[in-house]
Formats: C-alpha cells, sequence, structure tokens
C-alpha cells in the first residue's frame, strides 16, 4: 500500500473515454486569465489591504505579483510539459505521486470553491447599492449573517446565472468571457485617467504606518505589508485557471504559455497602475475596508459619473471571474474523478462535452457559501489553497529539471532555481503571514482531506 500512495500518473494523450473538446484558442485563454486576475482582488480587496499596510499596500501589491509572477512561469513550464486538464493537481500526481496528488487536489477545490464564493460577495459589493436604489432591494436579503443580513441573494444569483452559461457550452462560455474582460479593464482605465491626476504624495505619509512584517495591533486585527501582502496575493491568481484548460486548448504547446505568461504581464501592470492611483488620489484611511473602494474613491473626488460607471462596469464583469474560477473547479473535480479518486459518476459529460453534475454540484456549494459568509474570511481561506497548490507546482518544475533536464519543453522558466526558489519561499512566508484563524482551519480541512483519501478514495482506486 506504501508503494501505491507515491504511483505516480502517466499522461497518455486522448486515452480517456470522457474527453473534452479543444475548442480554446490562444486569445480565449488570455482573456480567462485576465477575466480570473484582474477583479475582486483590485476592485475591492484594495479596501481590506490599505486598512492592514497604509499607502504601503503599493508594496503589498509589488511583493503579491512578484512570487505570483515566478509562480506563473512554473505553471507555463509544467503545463507545456504536462499538456493535460488537472492544474497543480495533475502536475504532482505525474511528478511525486498519488498522496501529494491528492492534497493538491483538496487544496484546489478549496481554493475555487471559495474565489468563486468571494468573488460573488464582491460582485454583489457593488450590485448592492445599485439594486437597491432601482428596485428597492432590501439590505437584509443582499448581505450575510455577520454583516447585519439574512442572505447574500445577489451572490447566489450570480453564481446560478455563470453555472448556467458554463452548462451551456465552454467556448460559448469563452467568447462571452472575452467580451465581458473588455469591458472590465476599460472601466479600469477611466479610474486611473480620473484619478491619477489628483494624486498628491501627501497621502502616502507615512508611507507603512504598520510596519513590514504580519503583527497583532492594539485593536485586534493583524497589520502590516506582508499581511496584507498574504490577502491581496488573492488579486493575482487566476492564471492558474488557465492551466485546468489543456485539454480544451487547440495548440497547448503555443497556447498555453501565451496565455499564462501574457495574462499575468497584462495584470501586473494594470494593478500597480491602479493601487498608484487610489492610494495618491485620498488617504487610505477613507476607502479601507469598503465594499466598493474605487467607485468610494470616484466620488471623494467628485466624480459621480464616473463613479456610477465603474459600479455598473463592475457588476456587468466581475462574473468573468466567477466564470474562470468556477471553470477551473469543474475541471479539477472531473480530472479527480476521471482518475477514481472521486466518483467516477462524477466525470459524465453531457451531449454539449460540459461536465453536467460537477458544474450543479459545484454551484450548490459555492452558492452556500457566498449567501452566508463575508468577503475577507473566504478570501484568507481561498488564498491558504492556493499558496499549497503554487508551491508544489514549483517544487514539481525543479524536480522535473533535476529528473529529466532534457525532456521537451515548449517554454524554459528563466533562472528556474532562483524563479522556482523565489516561488517556493514566498509562497511559504505569504501561508505564514495569514491570520492564524485561516491556518488552522486550512490545516483541518487538510486533515479531513486525508481522512476521505484513506476511507474512500484509496479503496475505490485500489478496487478499480
Amino acid at each position: 500500500m506504501s508503494d501505491s500512495l507515491f504511483r505516480r500518473k502517466a499522461i497518455v494523450p486522448d486515452a480517456h473515454e470522457h474527453k473534452l473538446a479543444r475548442t480554446l484558442g490562444w486569445p480565449h485563454l488570455v482573456a480567462l486569465g485576465v477575466g480570473a486576475i484582474v477583479g475582486t482582488g483590485i476592485l475591492t480587496l484594495i479596501g481590506v489591504g490599505a486598512d492592514k499596510a497604509g499607502p504601503a499596500v503599493i508594496l503589498s501589491f509589488v511583493i503579491a505579483g512578484l512570487i505570483c509572477a515566478c509562480a506563473a512561469l512554473a505553471y507555463a513550464e509544467m503545463a507545456t510539459m504536462i499538456p493535460a486538464s488537472g492544474s497543480a493537481y495533475t502536475y504532482s500526481y505525474v511528478v511525486i505521486g498519488e498522496l501529494i496528488a491528492w492534497i493538491v487536489g483538496w487544496s484546489l477545490i478549496l481554493e475555487y470553491s471559495l474565489v468563486v464564493s468571494a468573488v460573488a460577495v464582491g460582485w454583489s459589493g457593488y450590485a448592492a447599492p445599485l439594486l437597491h436604489e432601482w428596485a428597492r432591494v432590501p439590505q437584509e436579503l443582499m448581505q450575510g449573517p455577520e454583516l447585519g443580513g439574512i442572505v447574500n441573494l445577489p451572490a447566489i444569483a450570480i453564481i446560478a446565472v455563470v453555472a448556467g452559461m458554463l452548462l451551456y457550452g465552454t467556448r460559448e462560455s469563452a467568447t462571452v468571457n472575452a467580451i465581458l474582460v473588455l469591458v472590465k479593464i476599460v472601466a479600469l482605465a477611466v479610474f486611473v485617467a480620473v484619478a491619477l491626476p489628483a494624486f498628491d504624495a501627501a497621502n502616502l505619509e507615512p508611507f507603512s504606518p504598520f510596519g513590514f512584517a504580519k503583527h497583532m495591533g492594539p485593536d485586534g486585527v493583524e497589520r502590516g505589508v506582508m499581511a496584507a501582502a498574504a490577502i491581496i496575493f488573492f488579486a493575482f491568481y487566476g492564471f492558474d485557471a488557465i492551466a485546468t484548460a489543456a485539454e480544451e486548448a487547440k495548440n497547448p504547446d503555443r497556447d498555453l504559455k501565451i496565455g499564462i505568461v501574457g495574462s499575468m504581464i497584462a495584470c501586473v501592470l494594470i494593478y500597480i497602475a491602479v493601487a498608484v492611483a487610489a492610494v495618491g488620489a485620498i488617504s487610505y484611511s477613507r476607502f479601507a475596508n469598503s465594499p466598493e473602494p474605487l467607485a468610494l474613491i470616484l466620488r471623494e473626488l467628485g466624480q459621480p459619473l464616473a463613479a456610477h460607471y465603474l459600479a455598473i462596469s463592475a457588476v456587468i464583469a466581475l462574473p468573468t471571474v466567477i466564470l474562470a474560477f468556477f471553470y477551473g473547479q469543474s475541471r479539477i473535480f472531473f480530472t479527480m474523478a476521471r482518475d477514481g479518486l472521486l466518483p467516477a459518476s462524477l466525470a459524465k459529460l453531457s451531449a454539449r462535452g460540459t461536465p453536467v453534475r460537477i458544474t450543479i454540484f459545484t454551484a450548490a456549494v459555492v452558492a452556500v457559501l457566498a449567501g452566508f459568509i463575508p468577503l475577507g474570511e473566504l478570501a484568507a481561506l481561498a488564498n491558504a489553497g492556493t499558496l499549497a497548490a503554487f508551491t508544489a507546482v514549483s517544487v514539481c518544475m525543479l524536480i522535473m529539471r533535476r529528473r529529466a533536464p532534457d525532456a521537451p519543453r515548449t517554454f524554459r522558466a528563466p533562472m528556474p532555481w532562483v524563479v522556482g526558489g523565489i516561488a517556493v519561499l514566498g509562497c511559504i512566508y505569504l501561508f505564514f503571514s495569514l491570520p492564524a484563524k485561516t491556518q488552522l482551519w486550512f490545516l483541518v480541512w487538510n486533515i479531513g482531506g486525508l481522512g476521505v483519501y484513506f476511507l474512500y478514495a484509496r479503496s475505490r482506486a485500489v478496487a478499480g
């Protein structure tokens, strides 16, 4: 049994009975990545980050972006070496073995489910004022219990809409996603164009009022540049959703590397511009922890029309993030079921080539989370799962550089030991910069996952 725990998976192209159709080109993948990355993190979590780091939230963005960029390079190399659905789970299964792959897959389930829920809550933060103004929807029905409401119905509703799009078809969903990504990018460009002329260096003083390392403030809130970076990290990932599309890429050798690296470069530039414009326009304390910080900044600058435009654009375009991660979650579930580590019936495809049962099941789970849990807690726990996955992929890249240095690679990460080292050590440091409660819940989640593995998944895999 101990040998089978570290059994490695062999990738045989097109050998599966349940195969996903190759319908996506590199423009779809770049749009999928940008759609996933540019979203709640910059539109909403910039306020949470400013509360933890002050104006030094700009530095938090730089640190989180650097670590994610290194992880993205590792993903690009592994995705072109192993062009199969499943992302970090599949890479771990091929390179390290089944037990580690299960832990990584279990962490990805946590990550993707919570990201979908968190973005739905962030979307609701922009939609709620509009719904209250236009349709007189009570606030109690647009917030979870911890914020004084009953249930966050807008968050649940948008999850249902996105689930319906994915059930309809992958290519159709990707095309709609590409259009909505343009809407979102234009809205952020408008924000920078309006806010940057109001830049005042006085708003950056003191630049780092809470210091660099994570520490507990007198009010019981963990603050510091790294505490903010550990939360803002949520704003940068999303390129890993591209790796889950490997089996649906028309030309994976070319399309995956363009999608992953291209979307990451674009988003780092966008984020730095928005962060500098936001922190320089008004004092960080005026938008810290706001559910719609960028729209609030524009209103404070006396630009209500621009604020209204940004809010409407966020409501229209934030579902691109939900779509990208919902898509990734369903493909992780699909691959684990196809491998026999989850019920094989979940790998059943519809006539349109989409995993219907998994999509519906995922929608039910993330809707409950979005309806009742606040954004900050969802984002922190999602980050824990992501950091585990990014670490695993970076380790896999380094192992393969040692084990098979001459294996074909259509993309090679530059300075792999430096890039991989920054990704691994940075992710570990960010993990320990997360709230202690988040670390505990992540440990509990994975202990539960190991229980499921030994009680169910292992017995099914051995029996098969």
